[in-house]
C-alpha cells in the first residue's frame, strides 16, 4: 500500500472516531462538583426561578439544535409542576456566558430552587435525560 492510501485510511478512521465521540457526548448532562457550585439569580435571568427547579437554556439566533432544545424543555416544563424554562440569548448575556463557562449553544443548565447549577449539557438533550437531571435538582430541595 502506498503512503497516500495509509494517510487516507488514517484520516477516515480519525474522522469516524471523532464523530462517534461527539455523538456520545452531545446532549449528555454532567454533574457539578459540590465545591464549585455556581448560582444564578432571578435578576441575572430577568425572570423568576422555578419553584422547584429551573431549566436555563443558552441559545443563539441561527442555532438549529436550539429550536429542538426549546421544544424539549418546554414539554418537560409542562409535565413537571414547579419547573420553569428560561431561554437566554447568549450574545445578549455575555457576562453570564463567561461566568458560567458556556462554550457553545445550546447549553442547558439545570438549577435547583435556589439557583444553584446542578447539571449542565451542551447540545440538544433528550427528554428522559432532562427529566433525570431535574430529579437530581428537585431532590436537593432545602428543607
Amino acid at each position: 500500500m502506498s503512503l497516500g492510501l495509509w494517510v487516507l485510511v488514517a484520516a477516515v478512521v480519525a474522522g469516524v472516531a471523532l464523530s462517534v465521540l461527539k455523538a456520545w457526548v452531545d446532549g449528555r448532562f454532567r454533574g457539578k462538583n459540590e465545591v464549585d457550585v455556581e448560582r444564578v439569580t432571578a435578576a441575572e435571568l430577568g425572570a423568576e426561578l422555578g419553584e422547584r427547579a429551573t431549566l436555563l437554556q443558552f441559545s443563539s439566533a441561527f442555532c438549529a439544535p436550539c429550536r429542538v432544545t426549546r421544544r424539549t424543555l418546554a414539554e418537560v416544563e409542562g409535565m413537571v409542576d414547579g419547573v420553569r424554562h428560561v431561554e437566554l440569548d447568549a450574545e445578549a448575556h455575555l457576562d453570564l456566558v463567561r461566568r458560567l463557562d458556556i462554550l457553545r449553544t445550546p447549553t442547558t443548565l439545570v438549577l435547583d430552587s435556589t439557583g444553584a447549577v446542578v447539571k449542565r449539557a451542551s447540545g440538544a438533550p433528550r427528554k428522559p435525560d432532562v427529566i433525570a437531571a431535574l430529579a437530581v435538582a428537585i431532590d436537593r430541595q432545602p428543607s
